[in-house]
């Protein structure tokens, strides 16, 4: 039996309102809570947040969204439907991966059209492994979706359990890379269904193998674009959650947390206090940690995932070949992740995803302009450059990447850039990310499941934590769980006799039509 908050939960304060926190809202709002969100900055979205700049509407967080039924069933809780509030675009293809050898590969969520697609590229045995390969993921994701991604952990003891074992057959607690070799020969489409562990924080050497779960989500479940960018999914969910009754403090930081002995009792900001029954907090660990006034003690210390640099590129022209998604693959592969998680070095042959939202959602951009984001892997500053070091390396970093880009096929690309943002880990730093990654904690074998933080914190007794640095992890669809998760540590999973017999405006409308 997975462990509930004790005593009244009448009144929920959420701190944040990025995904983890709106999800967080909504399943709480429809278990019958009344929820007060505080968020630090003007809107909504938090890592999935907007920026504005002449006319170019860029999003500062995750362009990839894949299993949108994880949202919906956050809006379900009270009584919309995503679609009623965010119109989502499927992309075909999902992704285009090109190698440094010239090739090219479209990445297909439909089965056939991939298989069709793997033939033309490497030949029908690789055809035929892809299609052993894609029932493995799929049975992978069957073993994994309720026990492991979408279950809170008190004990180790809870995995025993019968999906364990399916989960061992299947191969889960071995490596990810050997897993994928299994079934694919050819090292460029191993790459395709591998470079996911870098979301993991791990290589795909030593990643385990159960988290291929993400290569299921990428190449499998399809991919979607929200029509306004991804930013549209956090503020639809704000609208939804606003209309259900929460309300919300925007553009106020949280200070202190106040206590009564083991209970948080008040959530203060420099502009009010907010007294409360229980609280979830979503901050990234090292900020909930210090406002909770508890460290949880681990064995060792947290393993970060590696950061990024991100740059963000407003341009009077884009380059023939880019799909929305475009996986730029260097030579080297080992190396660059040797480099990212041991030796804490920038890599000397990049991977680079390169996302054109415009080529999905023109009003992105003024017209007749185009909208880049070039997302470079790079270590986090445990390992790496420290944070102060990248205000002066950042600047240099950026040219070698608009070098490398223009050597790519992007020719011109520097004196097209209209308007520009460049993100470093000194920036993710400064938004409060435990060694200035905004991926958190690795997925190590130590930090998976039940060896992950957790979502509660000994010695405080009516909070819980949401976010990418707790169950389940890291991504779109595990922080969408992970409020969710923590909504059921305070509800129990279900709402109460008398919220359930309550209709609330969305929900009555969805009855009658």
């Amino acid at each position: 039996m997975t462990r509930t908050l004790a005593g009244p939960t009448d009144h929920v304060v959420v701190v944040g309102a990025g995904l983890a926190g709106l999800s967080a809202t909504l399943h709480l709002l429809g278990a019958g809570r009344r929820v007060t969100l505080v968020e630090r900055d003007p809107g909504p979205g938090g890592r999935a947040g907007r920026l504005v700049r002449g006319g170019y509407l860029i999003d500062t967080g995750p362009t990839v969204l894949t299993m949108p039924d994880i949202a919906d069933e956050a809006f379900a809780a009270v009584g919309e439907r995503l679609r009623d509030r965010v119109e989502l675009v499927p992309l075909h293809p999902a992704y285009r991966a090109r190698f440094a050898d010239g090739s090219t590969l479209d990445v297909h969520t439909d089965a056939e059209a991939m298989e069709a697609e793997v033939e033309r590229f490497a030949g029908p045995a690789e055809a035929a492994g892809y299609r052993r390969l894609r029932h493995w993921l799929e049975q992978l994701h069957r073993v994994e979706r309720r026990r492991f991604l979408d279950a809170d952990f008190d004990s180790p003891l809870q995995l025993l359990a019968p999906d364990l074992a399916r989960l061992a057959a299947l191969g889960g607690f071995g490596r990810w890379e050997s897993r994928i070799a299994r079934h694919l020969r050819d090292e460029r489409l191993r790459r395709v269904f591998s470079f996911q562990a870098l979301y993991a924080g791990v290589p795909p050497a030593r990643a385990l193998a159960a988290y291929a779960v993400i290569a299921y989500m990428d190449t499998v479940a399809g991919v979607y674009f929200p029509r306004g960018g991804m930013h549209a999914l956090p503020r639809g969910m704000a609208d939804a959650a606003a209309a259900a009754g929460a309300r919300f403090h925007y553009g106020q930081r949280v200070t202190r947390l106040e206590r009564s002995g083991e209970r948080v009792t008040a959530v203060v900001t420099a502009e009010q206090r907010i007294a409360c029954d229980a609280v979830v907090l979503t901050p990234d660990l090292p900020v909930a940690y210090r406002l909770l006034g508890r460290v949880p003690r681990r064995p060792v210390r947290l393993t970060h995932a590696p950061s990024a640099v991100v740059l963000h590129a407003g341009c009077d022209r884009t380059w023939p070949g880019l799909a929305h998604h475009t996986l730029s693959f260097g030579r080297a592969w080992r190396r660059t992740f040797h480099e990212l998680t041991r030796t804490g070095t920038l890599m000397s042959d990049p991977s680079l995803l390169i996302t054109r939202p415009t080529a999905t959602d023109p009003g992105l951009a003024p017209p007749g302009r185009h909208l880049h984001y070039v997302l470079a892997p790079c270590p986090n500053t445990d390992i790496g450059p420290g944070a102060a070091d990248w205000h002066a390396l950042g600047p240099r970093y950026r040219e070698s990447l608009l070098r490398e880009l223009d050597r790519r096929g992007l020719a011109g690309i520097a004196a097209a850039i209209e308007e520009e943002c460049l993100v470093t880990p000194a920036d993710w730093a400064g938004q409060g990310h435990g060694a200035g990654t905004p991926f958190s904690a690795a997925h190590t074998f130590a930090q998976t499941g039940p060896f992950r933080p957790r979502n509660l914190v000994r010695g405080t007794a009516n909070a819980v934590l949401a976010g990418c640095g707790t169950t389940p992890g890291v991504g779109v669809p595990p922080v969408l769980l992970s409020g969710k998760l923590a909504a059921a540590r305070i509800t129990g999973g279900r709402p109460p006799a008398a919220a359930r017999g309550r209709r609330r405006g969305p929900q009555a409308r969805e009855t009658r039509s």
